[in-house]
């Protein structure tokens, strides 16, 4: 994707601190780059950045690394931080597809977040869904220890979709909500596309499940 609008947009990604360029040589090794032991929470699908510079910023006894395909959206993500004046040391971004992360993880992801993914409405296209079975099998490989996937979507039949395949695939769910604006809300993180979705009114789901 072109990067539009956006002055100097590879001056930000080429010389970002933030941005990972090397990714596939860290495989198994991250705990190296953020130099500490803590947990590593992983993105998968950042967009502009809102959810996962915040969560970085209200848990810094926990590494964060955020991942987005297009440079286009990746860069907003990145003026952000730009404009914040300060490192966040426990924060990394990758521009990649996640179709790729088994060769860039491995046995050192806590936590997953998939938030606002793409639902892929065709029934040809349900494996390219983040929630699939294909994409389950993936993070096997990538989760250090036990396997925890936090999910938030507007999409009923995306979500619908989620929980049947997350039981068929083994996960138990830790907690769950039919509409997280009418439920309880402490330390929710909200996304770009989750403030302007509630703010037309449009209901929000969430999952956590675990294995």
């Amino acid at each position: 994707m072109r990067l539009r609008n956006v002055k100097n947009a590879n001056d930000f990604i080429n010389t970002s601190p933030y941005i990972i360029k090397d990714y596939e040589s860290y495989k198994g090794k991250y705990k190296k780059m953020f130099n500490n032991n803590n947990e590593i929470h992983l993105e998968i699908g950042m967009g502009k950045g809102d959810f996962i510079i915040e969560k970085a910023k209200k848990n810094p006894q926990i590494n964060f690394i955020g991942i987005e395909k297009f440079d286009s959206v990746i860069v907003r993500a990145l003026q952000k931080l730009d404009r914040i004046g300060e490192i966040i040391p426990n924060l990394k971004l990758i521009r990649m597809d996640a179709k790729e992360i088994e060769k860039v993880f491995f046995k050192e992801i806590d936590t997953i977040y998939l938030n606002f993914s793409d639902p892929w409405p065709k029934n040809r296209h349900a494996n390219r869904r983040l929630t699939s079975t294909e994409f389950l099998k993936r993070y096997d490989s990538i989760f250090k220890n036990n396997k925890r996937i936090e999910m938030k979507t507007d999409n009923r039949k995306l979500f619908e979709f989620s929980i049947i395949s997350f039981i068929d695939y083994n996960y138990k769910i830790e907690d769950i909500s039919l509409d997280l604006y009418s439920d309880n809300l402490e330390d929710n993180v909200e996304t770009e596309y989750e403030k302007k979705f509630h703010e037309k009114g449009f209901t929000i789901y969430k999952i956590t499940v675990k294995k």
